[in-house]
């Protein structure tokens, strides 16, 4: 942050306006928003700089605010402050202006009538309470290019009428009202089709960094993630194909995962389940695709000399396996002690750290992310310190770990074909009580060091 923004701002001196947009959606664990923390420390130092954030009022947030550098320059807009009547006329211009942008573009429809009456515009400004995804949503709906605009338009305007608040508001009526016109066509008893509609868009809400279509497909292994398309008004669906697949606002997601908002079964997300389901692909996947030198390098070659290495990277690793070597563990920590299939969860963990271990570090090393992998293994940690406290199976996931890491990896050490065997292949136990440092150099690396320390305390 010091040499992107505040190094330049600092020497431009150029009053400046920088928008920070759905501050909540940013993911990260810290009990202060991160990005609030970096900007506490550097705040002081570009006064001619302002910062407009928005998001929800969740605790790490109210914490980041709170931090001392900031409170002092901190004004806070409440939006539940704001007149009802400001927001009510900005979005009633909202839906008077794109509706009849729609009217306009669509030269296959005859609308002699005025379309829409005064009477619908007042009604869904009324229907919105003061809620402006409420109003883009409706628009995206209507605008549907294989429907007649005036009959969608119809669907919300005959909607009960609603509350202020929002989880009691229209926004879950318009949702319901959405996902039933998308499957008016498909039997309500067709299981198959609606158990792989919470699976795709379960792994679309649910995934830790958004995925293209193209990915996502590969993780699920399935050839068919066209269900995106027919819920296209909740979602952030790109034209080119590369581009990551986003909801359009979070409280789709809310809803979608809270059986009290969402009472049709056929639509309804549990997220353990799904994070389950995508753990076991991100996992199935590792094992289907990881191998040594997976990107074909020569021997002991540094990764700085090899000038086409983001084109063996796209090709060899690709967005999904790199997004199941760096996120596989963060969707291990979202299942219960409470599932009914830890033994599996179990025995699929045992066989990834026997026989893909050291090729996901290898490929992590590659993308650049090498230090997910001790926060990763932290992750395994603690999810088995919660399920299963003690175990023995606990105790042979962290020997493996330490042994084939700390003893093996021991010194500067650049792993040759008998070392990658005698890693994979070792079964030794170490002391329950150990903390030990090691700097080592991955294959393919070259000079690039990570240095790892792990705690077994307390698995007696």
């Amino acid at each position: 942050m010091e040499k992107l923004i505040v190094g330049p701002l600092k020497a431009a001196r150029i009053p400046t306006l920088i928008i920070i947009d759905a501050l909540d959606e940013c993911k990260d664990e810290e009990p202060a928003s991160a990005i609030l923390s970096i900007l506490s420390r550097y705040v002081g130092e570009i006064p001619n700089v302002k910062f407009f954030i928005t998001g929800r009022p969740e605790p790490r947030i109210h914490s980041g605010f709170r931090l001392a550098p900031l409170r002092p320059v901190t004004e806070v807009l409440r939006l539940h402050d704001v007149e009802r009547s400001s927001a009510d006329s900005d979005i009633e211009l909202f839906f008077r202006v794109r509706l009849k942008e729609i009217a306009k573009t669509r030269s296959d429809r005859d609308f002699t009538e005025e379309w829409p009456s005064s009477a619908d515009i007042n009604l869904l400004s009324t229907q919105a309470a003061g809620l402006f995804v409420y109003a883009s949503t409706v628009v995206e709906f209507v605008k549907s290019e294989n429907n007649l605009p005036s009959a969608r338009l119809s669907l919300i305007t005959s909607l009960p009428q609603i509350t202020i608040r929002e989880w009691e508001s229209g926004v879950d009526a318009l949702y319901t009202q959405i996902l039933d016109q998308a499957f008016c066509d498909t039997h309500a008893e067709d299981k198959e089709f609606y158990h792989h509609f919470r699976s795709v868009v379960g792994a679309t809400l649910l995934a830790f960094n958004p995925l293209p279509m193209k990915a996502l497909s590969s993780i699920l292994k399935t050839p068919d993630v066209s269900t995106l398309h027919s819920i296209h008004p909740l979602l952030l669906i790109p034209i080119a194909e590369a581009d990551p697949i986003r909801v359009s606002h979070k409280s789709f997601c809310d809803f979608l995962t809270d059986p009290g908002r969402c009472k049709d079964e056929r639509f309804l997300i549990d997220p353990p389940t799904h994070h389950q389901e995508i753990l076991f692909s991100c996992l199935d996947l590792m094992k289907e695709r990881l191998r040594r030198n997976i990107c074909d390098l020569d021997d002991h070659v540094s990764l700085i000399g090899v000038e086409d290495l983001p084109a063996r990277q796209k090709t060899h690793i690709g967005d999904s396996l790199e997004y199941a070597c760096q996120f596989w563990t963060r969707h291990l920590l979202e299942i219960p002690s409470s599932s009914h299939n830890i033994e599996e969860v179990h025995k699929a963990i045992d066989d990834f750290f026997t026989t893909q271990f050291l090729y996901w570090i290898e490929v992590l090393g590659l993308m650049g992310k090498l230090s997910a992998c001790v926060y990763a293994i932290d992750n395994v940690y603690k999810w088995y310190t919660l399920v299963s406290e003690g175990s023995v199976a606990h105790q042979e996931l962290c020997s493996y770990f330490l042994y084939r890491w700390v003893f093996h990896a021991n010194g500067h050490m650049t792993l040759s074909i008998s070392s990658w065997n005698s890693l994979t292949q070792s079964t030794a136990l170490l002391p329950r009580s150990i903390i030990m440092p090691s700097p080592f150099v991955l294959p393919h690396l070259g000079s690039e060091k990570a240095t790892a320390q792990c705690s077994c305390k307390g698995l007696r």
